[in-house]
């Protein structure tokens, strides 16, 4: 029998690992779209890169979490987390755009292509920290 061991022991590795590259990808989308929607819209490009940064990372983060979070309890309630904190944050989705409509010290264009670059981003690099991890196997010699 030969066993191989995960460079990142643990059974919850692959989501913390896919936590912690989601979190860094974040990290440079807002860097760079703060930079680049300042350049082109000024301080409200600033302003609709940061908004959308957190929004955009929180909604995918968020999922990576309730995993995370319900990873070691009853599938059953493992459900009940997940539906309800894929419910709660797209109803907090709703009411955060609902809300800023009605304001304009932020620039729309910004805020857009900031939450669709999070979404695809942060979704990127989860996957790849996911991927990233060795999982352990157990292959099994038989004698037929």
């Amino acid at each position: 029998m030969t066993v191989s061991t995960p460079s990142n022991p643990g059974p919850d590795a692959p989501l913390r690992a896919a936590l912690r590259y989601g979190l860094d990808g974040l990290a440079v989308l807002v860097v760079v779209s703060a930079i680049l929607s300042s350049i082109f819209a000024g301080l409200p490009g600033l302003w609709g890169a940061l908004i959308g940064a957190a929004l955009g990372g929180a909604f995918i983060l968020t999922t990576a979490a309730s995993v995370l979070f319900s990873a070691k309890i009853e599938s059953g309630l493992q459900g009940i987390v997940l539906l309800g904190s894929w419910v709660g944050k797209l109803l907090l989705a709703v009411v955060v755009i609902a809300a800023l409509k009605q304001f304009d010290f932020y620039n729309r264009y910004a805020l857009f292509f900031t939450v669709i670059a999070a979404l695809l981003i942060v979704l990127g690099a989860e996957t790849y920290g996911l991927l990233r991890q060795r999982v352990p196997t157990v292959e099994v010699e038989r004698d037929l």
